[in-house]
């Protein structure tokens, strides 16, 4: 995994109980560029108490091109003795000046979800 500074960031927040979605399975992905059906695994990572994920990916790694974080939803809401609608959520995203730093947050519940590009 990538130290603390990482350029992308993710937050999973779990609406229905208010409360950070911790322990959860995240996997970052990056599309090839000479093909769009072929995603390239960069790393796997679980949030933490905070609902926070550090260290996604190095400054050196992320370059420009269209990424895409998996959540392991069915798993966390298991975890919590719950049935869950999405078996995972993927949120999709172009980076076309990877100077800049990103977080992607994911707000949940077990019957909807929703992001936003924060800073």
């Amino acid at each position: 995994m990538a130290e603390p500074g990482s350029p992308l960031t993710t937050h999973v927040l779990n609406t229905a109980m208010g409360v950070p979605g911790s322990n959860m399975t995240i996997l970052l992905y990056k599309q090839d560029s000479s093909t769009s059906a072929v995603w390239n695994l960069i790393t796997t990572g679980i949030t933490n108490a905070d609902g926070r994920c550090p260290g996604l990916i190095t400054r050196e790694l992320f370059t420009s091109g269209v990424y895409k974080l998996h959540f392991d939803t069915v798993e966390y809401w298991g975890s919590l003795g719950e049935d869950s609608f999405y078996p995972y959520v993927e949120i999709v995203f172009t980076i076309s000046n990877p100077a800049e730093k990103f977080h992607v947050p994911l707000l949940l519940s077990r019957f909807s979800y929703s992001t936003y590009k924060g800073s």
